[in-house]
């Protein structure tokens, strides 16, 4: 996906030559075909040639991970996980207190939307 988003539109040949660990072009059609599948990706087609597109940014597939993350160890609690974060030192002081801020900001926002 990395490939995808850097350059926006991409062919299996494109991503192959990008992959540091070299794949068959079977594979990297397979693994493109799946992403694709799962709604990551879209492609259209020029000539015979298949060009891929992201359907999703990084910012929405890096938030819906977690999100599955947080289900399935977390019993669906994100202060279990951000206290998990905090006890093994995985998240400084300071990164907690700018989201404390971001949560009442977003607070704020919202009661002055209602």
């Amino acid at each position: 996906m990395t490939v995808v988003w850097q350059r926006r539109s991409v062919t299996a040949a494109q991503v192959r030559e990008q992959l540091a660990q070299p794949l068959t072009n079977a594979t990297v059609r397979t693994l493109l075909r799946r992403l694709e599948g799962k709604g990551y990706l879209r492609h259209t087609i020029e000539g015979r040639t298949f060009v891929y597109e992201p359907r999703l940014g990084e910012t929405q597939v890096a938030t819906g991970a977690v999100r599955k993350l947080v289900q399935r160890f977390f019993g669906g609690s994100t202060s279990r996980l951000l206290a998990g974060l905090v006890d093994e030192g995985l998240i400084e002081p300071g990164e907690v207190q700018a989201l404390s801020r971001r949560l009442k900001n977003r607070t704020r926002n919202r009661k002055r939307n209602d």
